[in-house]
């Protein structure tokens, strides 16, 4: 994964529970950079580690953590300088997430080891619809909650995400259902 996110889980802790026990959470972690270059790769198990880490020492569980730090991702690449970007695939929460692939495919050309996840809007309704969501990496379901409430407040409106079925065996992806309501005019 690249810096930006492991610099964002150094902010989130901070944030959370003040600069030592960043110190705490990276030495556990036996992540050894304290500090992160943004358009830098990095290995996932360093990624995953400072989660684990984190949930340890913060005592709060890795599914929050990860909910907690994906509606905190939205706005942290918003103030980082990717807020137009943004601005740029969708004006409200359904047709951004029409446009996250593309979104992500023109984030590659900057980021060419990036391995952004792959959704799928299925079943759209005018305040809903079905969110399929693939990646490699397992696990991060509850970020993608975090990262669709995110994105609610991003366009000012409440967003309510139910993970319908998640991937196993079975099914190679996570489904999400989420609804939203009609943001308020000049909101975003």
């Amino acid at each position: 994964m690249y810096g930006l996110i492991n610099r964002a889980i150094k902010d989130f802790v901070i944030e959370r529970a003040g600069e030592p026990a960043w110190k705490r959470v990276h030495l556990d972690a036996g992540v050894q950079e304290d500090e992160f270059v943004a358009m830098e790769s990095y290995s996932d198990a360093s990624t995953y580690a400072l989660i684990g880490s984190a949930s340890r020492l913060l005592d709060v569980p890795q599914e929050e953590i990860l909910k907690e730090f994906g509606r905190k991702w939205i706005t942290y690449t918003a103030d980082r300088g990717y807020g137009e970007l943004m601005d740029g695939w969708g004006l409200d929460v359904g047709s951004f997430l029409d446009n996250l692939n593309q979104m992500h495919a023109r984030l590659k050309l900057a980021m060419p080891k990036l391995e952004p996840p792959q959704f799928e809007v299925f079943e759209r309704g005018e305040n809903s619809l079905i969110l399929r969501y693939w990646s490699d990496r397992p696990g991060l379901s509850p970020m993608v909650i975090g990262l669709l409430e995110g994105l609610g407040q991003r366009f000012g409106t409440p967003v309510n995400v139910e993970l319908r079925s998640a991937r196993s065996v079975e099914q190679d992806h996570d489904e999400f259902f989420v609804t939203w309501q009609t943001a308020a005019p000049g909101s975003t």
